[in-house]
C-alpha cells in the first residue's frame, strides 16, 4: 500500500503510509496524462483531421487521391455516430469535386506502426478495453461481435459484427454452458482480420453481443467515407486504402477542409469519469509526438515523465508505460499523485480538472463509492482497478471549507474489488469524520 492524505488548505498531513513506494496505479495513471495534456494544450484545444487531396482538379474531377489525415482524436464516430461524414462531403462538393479519380486513404502516418502498446498483457490485446492506438482513430476502436447461443456443449455461432467489417477471419472456441455471465474473450493484434474467440457464455440465450478491438479502424473509416461519397453521388474510382508508415517523399497534398473533436475539456471529462482508455492512450500517444514524428510509445513515456519532473513532481522512482494504466509494469507513488493533484488544482486549468473527475456516490466510476454516507459529493477522484487492486486519488471538500488532497493505493490485496473499495471507503470516512 501507499497511502498520503494531506490538507491542500493548511499543508497538514492528516495520514501518511508508505507515501513514497511505488505500487501499480491502474487507472490512476490517467491522471498523469489528462494533467498533462490539459496543461500542454489548453482546455479550448481542439485535435484536427484534415481531409486533403494530391493531384488537380480540372471540371470537377479530382486527378489524385482524397486523404484523411489523423491526428490522434479517439472521438471520430464515438458511439456510431456518423454525422460528420456528411460535413466532409459537403465539404468535398463545396471544393468544387464531382469525381474522383482515385481512392479515398486513410493517413495513420502521425504515430509510428507499433498501435499495442507492447507492455499489455497478451491477454488484454484484441479485447475492446485495449484496442489499438492510432493517429486516426474510429467507432471507439470497438466492434460489436453479434453471437447465439445454443444447447449446452454446443459452439456459440458468429452472425456478424456491428459495424460490419470486411475480411475480418474468427477462429471460435466460445462454448455454451451452465455459466450465467459473459466468459468470452477477444484477442488478436492491430492491421491483423484474425481475431480469436475464446470462453464460455451461457446457453440457449438467442443472440447477444461480445465487444472486441477493431483492427483497423482507419481502414473503416476510409471504406465508410468512400460508401458515403458514392451514396451522395460523388464517384470513387478506386477502393479505400491506408498509409500507416510515415515518408517524407510523400507528393505535396491541398487541404479540402479540417474536422475538429470537441474541445479538450470535454475529452479529458470523458476519460476521467468513465476511465476510457482509449481516450487515455490516444492523448499520451499525442504528446510523444511534441518530441518527434512520427510519434513512438518510448518519446510518449519520456514526454510524460519529463514534464511532471520539470513541474516539481517527483517521478525519479515512477515506472510509465503507457498512458491509461494498462500495463502491469507501471508504479507512482502516492506522493507524486499528490503532488501532482496539488499541481493541477492550483493550476489555470484548475475549474476545467476538477471537473473532470467523477463525483463521489453521483457520476462515473465513483458513483458506488461513499453512495448514501456523510461523504456523497464530496469526493473528486480518479479510481482505478485491476485484478487485486484498488485505487483512489483526488480530493476530499471539507465542511469547513478545507480541501484535502489524497491517494490511497492498495495493491495485491485478497478478496473482490468490491471488498477492497469497501475498506478504503471506510477509512476514508473515519479520517472524515475524526477530522470534520
Amino acid at each position: 500500500m501507499s497511502v498520503l492524505v494531506q490538507n491542500l488548505s493548511t499543508g497538514e498531513v492528516i495520514d501518511d503510509y508508505r507515501s513514497g513506494y511505488v505500487v501499480p496505479p491502474a487507472s490512476v495513471m490517467k491522471l498523469l496524462t489528462t494533467g498533462a495534456a490539459l496543461q500542454l494544450l489548453g482546455e479550448d484545444y481542439r485535435f484536427p483531421t484534415t481531409i486533403e487531396h494530391t493531384g488537380t482538379v480540372t471540371d470537377g474531377v479530382l486527378h489524385g487521391d482524397l486523404f484523411i489525415r489523423g491526428c490522434c482524436d479517439p472521438s471520430l464516430g464515438t458511439k456510431g455516430k456518423q454525422a460528420f461524414l456528411y460535413q466532409w462531403i459537403k465539404a468535398v462538393k463545396a471544393y468544387g469535386i464531382r469525381r474522383i479519380d482515385g481512392a479515398v486513404i486513410a493517413d495513420m502516418t502521425m504515430l509510428d506502426g507499433e498501435a499495442q502498446n507492447p507492455n499489455w498483457l497478451c491477454e488484454d490485446a484484441g479485447n475492446y478495453y485495449a484496442p489499438g492506438i492510432f493517429a486516426l482513430n474510429y467507432y471507439d476502436n470497438t466492434m460489436n461481435i453479434v453471437l447465439r447461443s445454443g444447447p449446452v456443449g454446443t459452439p456459440a455461432v458468429v452472425m456478424n459484427t456491428e459495424p460490419q467489417v470486411e475480411d475480418i477471419r474468427f477462429i471460435n472456441h466460445i462454448r455454451c454452458t451452465t455459466i450465467t455471465y459473459d466468459g468470452a474473450f477477444v484477442s488478436g493484434l492491430p492491421y491483423s482480420h484474425e481475431r480469436y474467440l475464446t470462453g464460455c457464455v451461457p446457453s440457449n440465450l438467442g443472440t447477444f453481443g461480445v465487444k472486441g478491438d477493431l483492427p483497423n479502424p482507419g481502414l473503416l473509416l476510409a471504406r465508410h467515407f468512400t460508401m458515403r461519397l458514392r451514396e451522395q453521388g460523388i464517384e470513387v474510382s478506386r477502393e479505400a486504402g491506408y498509409i500507416a508508415d510515415h515518408n517524407p517523399l510523400t507528393p505535396p497534398r491541398t487541404v479540402v477542409y479540417t474536422h475538429y473533436s470537441e474541445p479538450l475539456s470535454e475529452l479529458i471529462r470523458e476519460t476521467n469519469v468513465n476511465s476510457n482508455n482509449l481516450y487515455a492512450e490516444s492523448l499520451f500517444r499525442y504528446l510523444g509526438t511534441r518530441y518527434a514524428i512520427p510519434g513512438t510509445i518510448h518519446n510518449s513515456q519520456e514526454m510524460l515523465r519529463d514534464y511532471w519532473r520539470r513541474r516539481g513532481v517527483n517521478v525519479q522512482n515512477a515506472i510509465i508505460k503507457d498512458g491509461c494504466g494498462l500495463a502491469p509494469q507501471d508504479a507512482v507513488s502516492a506522493k507524486t499523485f499528490v503532488q501532482l493533484l496539488t499541481y493541477m488544482v492550483r493550476s489555470q486549468y484548475a475549474e476545467a480538472w476538477y471537473n473532470s473527475l467523477p463525483v463521489s456516490g453521483e457520476s462515473g466510476t465513483l458513483k458506488s463509492l461513499c453512495a448514501g454516507t456523510e461523504l456523497q459529493g464530496r469526493i473528486h477522484a480518479k479510481s482505478g482497478t485491476i485484478a487485486g487492486t484498488k485505487n483512489f486519488a483526488g480530493y476530499i471538500d471539507m465542511p469547513n471549507g478545507d480541501r484535502w488532497v489524497f491517494a490511497v493505493l492498495v495493491n495485491s490485496a485478497p478478496g473482490k474489488a468490491k471488498n477492497i473499495q469497501s475498506v478504503i471507503q471506510q477509512y476514508l470516512l473515519d479520517l472524515y469524520r475524526a477530522n470534520r
